[in-house]
């Protein structure tokens, strides 16, 4: 209850006030009507039932906003580790930290709760072989000499005719596959490899990175490897955070379309399209583009290489998110 200015002072909950109420509300009280006349000065109404009703509430709906705006290591101390909920990597729980609503806080929860990540993930040589086909072939392509890149920083056609042959990428584009620029799941390859750390130009030439070097007759290792990187490094930290939560509800196999998910969160975030609109399924997408690239390569998604219909994991799909959630950013 606010009280007036000319109010006695301890008119917010003092004995005085709690004994006034009392006297006002209760007609049997010897002290009542002098406690009703007494209400009326000092709050300016009428006192009665009708006045001292409450506004009804929920408390645990309550407590669940409340501690949505509690930080992690004041929500609940048996849950967390030098601020951080158990089990949660470090970029998980900044990005908890970030969402601006308790409903986005509690979604993002929810995934992560649902992606397992404090079992451990595991592959096989078979599975990671068959998944980082497209890398290893890239990496002993170029091999220890290099490949001399055209004036313009494309693959010359000779490589990109070769890619799409030995990948069987002729399925995912038309036209004549030879020149790279033209040739988008050759460019999104190559660009890709770049942004994980495998390749690097260098006076004109494409070449392996030392990591690399260790890397291509080892499918195992470059699994982990390109899971570490994921999401691919951007200067844009909205593209950071969109492919984070694309890996996060695929690792949980959430029923919803990914895109609408990334974009309630994002938005919860506080991220708005260039115009100050709301950001919908195809731009949250959009933003998650470098995510979905490598995901793809990988067969990681059952989608047809687009960013519609809505991306859905594969069985190994789910496992590699997971294992980019545990490790993500490693160097």
């Amino acid at each position: 209850m606010a009280g007036r200015r000319d109010g006695p002072a301890e008119d917010c909950g003092g004995i005085y006030a709690y004994e006034l109420i009392s006297a006002a509300t209760d007609p049997g009280n010897p002290d009542h009507a002098d406690a009703v006349a007494e209400f009326d000065r000092f709050y300016g109404e009428s006192a009665g039932p009708e006045s001292m009703r409450t506004t009804p509430f929920g408390i645990h709906e309550i407590n669940e906003t409340l501690a949505g705006l509690l930080p992690l290591d004041e929500r609940d101390p048996a849950s967390s580790n030098n601020g951080q909920e158990r089990n949660v990597p470090q970029p998980l729980d900044e990005l908890v930290r970030a969402v601006g609503t308790s409903a986005g806080k509690r979604e993002l929860r929810q995934l992560i709760r649902d992606a397992r990540l404090d079992q451990p993930v595991l592959v096989d040589a078979e599975t990671a072989a068959r998944m980082v086909q497209s890398y290893a072939w890239l990496l002993n392509h170029v091999g220890d000499s290099g490949i001399k890149l055209t004036s313009a920083g494309y693959l010359p056609p000779v490589h990109v005719e070769a890619a799409m042959t030995e990948l069987s990428l002729g399925e995912e584009w038309i036209g004549k596959g030879n020149r790279e620029n033209q040739t988008l799941p050759v460019l999104h390859l190559r660009e890709s490899a770049t942004n994980m750390g495998l390749l690097r130009k260098r006076r004109g030439m494409l070449m392996l990175t030392s990591r690399a070097r260790g890397l291509r007759d080892d499918p195992v290792a470059l699994w982990w490897h390109l899971a570490e990187r994921m999401p691919p490094k951007s200067p844009d930290p909205c593209e950071s955070q969109a492919g984070l939560i694309l890996l996060a509800a695929l690792a949980a196999q959430a029923a919803e379309d990914p895109d609408v998910t990334t974009a309630r969160l994002l938005s919860a975030i506080g991220w708005v399209t260039g115009d100050g609109t709301e950001l919908t399924e195809l731009t949250a997408g959009h933003a998650s583009w470098d995510t979905r690239i490598v995901l793809r390569r990988l067969g990681a998604l059952t989608d047809d290489g687009h960013l519609r219909p809505a991306a859905k994991p594969t069985a190994e799909g789910v496992t590699f998110a997971r294992a980019a959630l545990r490790t993500w950013p490693q160097g």
